[in-house]
């Protein structure tokens, strides 16, 4: 009697997404998630991965993100861009997602699938703050909260005061003008907000369709963000971890490898 074949062994991928603030580590084995991190880029993110990936278990291994060059670089190893692994990771979660929004610490992502995953069309805001996460977090602190407070700040306003400028310099004197002239910091605050959603909208916009919305990235956290977009295009999808969209999708391309 012949003995049965063992069953071969899940393969274990890893993938890395170093953005300009946080750093997200997600390694996957067969199609379930065995450890996600995320860690504070810091001032040398090129160290900072490699402590994250110290004592990991993988058989393969994508980088992505901002800092992706210097894995590819200094450390040899194989990257993707963010387009790419954040689609593989929104239609991984959400296999409905024709779009895809980021609003990261660097910049503003859109991206347009069709019926099999292929990106179709996207654009990229990275030539200035406005409309991104480091936007949001320079005004939050020249009303004197925290990011993770801004938003629950906004959404206490009634009415939001219009802002003007969104360019980040610009704004934030705007905003010394406003809380001046006695507006208060959550009217303010919801103004920020609609000036950040409305770039992204502009953006979506001119795609081919903004159906089977995935919203990722660190502006996913923030609940006015979230209710702005629900509220002017209905539906959106909101993943448990939305900064470790990219890194997920890297891990899965990894694994394709």
């Amino acid at each position: 009697m012949s003995k049965k074949p063992k069953a071969e062994k899940s393969k274990r991928a890893a993938g890395i997404d170093i953005g300009s603030r946080t750093i997200k580590l997600v390694i996957i084995e067969g199609d379930k998630v065995v450890l996600s991190l995320l860690s504070d880029t810091t001032h040398d993110p090129r160290s900072r991965a490699k402590e994250l990936l110290q004592g990991r278990e993988y058989d393969a291994l994508l980088a992505t993100g901002y800092g992706r060059g210097l894995m590819e670089a200094e450390l040899e190893v194989p990257t993707v861009t963010e387009l790419k692994a954040y689609s593989a990771g929104a239609l991984h979660l959400y296999p409905q997602c024709r779009t895809v929004l980021d609003i990261g610490g660097q910049d503003t992502k859109v991206i347009s699938l069709d019926d099999t995953g292929r990106i179709v069309t996207f654009e990229i805001n990275d030539r200035c703050a406005a409309g991104t996460g480091k936007f949001l977090e320079v005004m939050a602190e020249a009303l004197g909260f925290t990011i993770d407070q801004f938003g629950e700040v906004a959404l206490s306003a009634k009415e939001g005061v219009e802002i003007s400028n969104t360019c980040t310099v610009f704004a934030e004197s705007e905003v010394v003008g406003l809380l001046a002239r006695g507006a208060r910091p959550a009217e303010v605050a919801l103004g920020l907000h609609r000036a950040v959603a409305s770039r992204a909208f502009a953006m979506l916009k001119r795609l081919p369709t903004t159906e089977g919305l995935v919203f990722a990235g660190g502006g996913a956290k923030n609940p006015a963000l979230i209710k702005l977009l629900r509220d002017e295009l209905g539906d959106v999808s909101i993943p448990p971890e939305p900064q470790s969209v990219g890194a997920l999708g890297a891990a899965l391309l990894a694994r394709g490898k």
